[in-house]
């Protein structure tokens, strides 16, 4: 049975990414979106053919067609948004970053699992085959003991030094409290930590951070250069930012045994190559399948979750820990020093 959507929020990223998405998932009906404005949300449900149309909260999670919801508010939002359809007996895929703080990501998880109902966070880089297939031979150890980690997602133009502030509705990207008290680390750095740890199957146990923020003249980074150790001891760096033009967005990931190169998959489309270079497995594959294709990938396995009671690929608990590390960053870009990240307990 197809599962029913509604869509909370609905900006540039709805628009462009998630509805159509939705709209080419297998087993999926986009059935209600939901918009503080009236007129944006039954102009949105025309363009992307959904059934309803809100601009009341409660309105879209009492409708019984809706199964699940896609969170694309603002970070400081996702909280409450959360919150209130899990109580509301919906299934919930929330957007990056899963909360601005520890504390209500925890809230969020222990709400979920009382309510019986999947959480998952938009973590779409899961989905990417390339690093599906790199998850797939570091389980195997094809590289035999890692030595090294490093991924870079960052962007740019030519002649910007200081990219200017989100402007009308996404105004909220300017302010510390509601993004979540970094900027560039919330956009795309997120995404990085996620995909380390999940290909490494390690968490990250202690960052070492520089940026051009957090601080009180600058509160807000647009670079950021970032240590990493895991649990396992294995070293490794992230670098984001948005002043960087041509960026190459890659992961790359050495061990004793070779290297897994993935050139340019760091990015919102399914594209770039995996390589991969051992004593002995010498391979390569390219991906070009467009904007849409994983995010529609990861709605399918929310659907998939939610029929055959499964764990969802990237889970509530997934999202926690990368809450946890950008923290421990954030804190460590404010008082220059390291910092141990702290789990919270389940």
């Amino acid at each position: 049975m197809a599962i029913g959507w509604g869509l909370i929020s609905l900006g540039r990223h709805s628009d462009i990414k998630i509805a159509p998405a939705m709209n080419q998932a297998a087993e999926t009906r986009f059935v209600a979106a939901y918009s503080r404005d009236l007129a944006t949300a039954e102009a949105f449900a025309e363009k992307h053919g959904a059934d309803s149309a809100y601009d009341s909260l409660d309105g879209i999670l009492s409708d019984s067609n809706v199964d699940a919801v896609f969170i694309a508010s603002p970070n400081f939002m996702h909280a409450e948004h959360t919150i209130a359809a899990a109580r509301a007996g919906k299934h919930v895929l929330v957007e990056k970053p899963m909360a601005t703080g520890v504390s209500d990501a925890l809230n969020m998880v222990t709400e979920c699992d009382k309510r019986g109902v999947k959480l998952g966070v938009g973590f779409h880089l899961r989905f990417h085959p390339g690093h599906i297939k790199a998850k797939e031979l570091l389980d195997l150890q094809a590289l035999g003991a890692v030595s090294l980690v490093q991924g870079q997602w960052c962007l740019g133009q030519r002649g910007v030094v200081n990219p200017p502030a989100r402007t009308g509705r996404s105004q909220w990207w300017g302010d510390p409290q509601m993004i979540g008290g970094a900027s560039t680390l919330m956009g795309t750095g997120v995404h990085v930590i996620d995909i380390l740890q999940h290909m490494t199957g390690q968490y990250i146990a202690e960052v070492a951070a520089l940026t051009d923020g957090q601080t009180e003249e600058s509160p807000l980074e647009q670079a950021a250069s970032i240590a990493i150790r895991f649990e396992d001891g294995t070293m490794g760096s992230i670098t984001v930012g948005r002043r960087v033009p041509e960026s190459e967005n890659d992961a790359m990931i050495y061990g004793s045994h070779g290297r897994i190169a993935l050139r340019g998959t760091l990015w919102e489309a399914c594209t770039g190559s995996l390589e991969v270079d051992t004593e002995t497995i010498q391979t390569s594959e390219s991906y070009d399948d467009g904007l849409q294709a994983l995010y529609k990938l990861q709605i399918e396995a929310f659907n998939r979750a939610v029929q055959s009671d499964e764990e969802f690929r990237a889970s509530g608990v997934d999202g926690l820990r990368v809450v946890e590390v950008t923290s421990a960053i954030i804190e460590s870009a404010a008082t220059g020093r390291a910092v141990k990240v702290e789990r919270a307990v389940l």
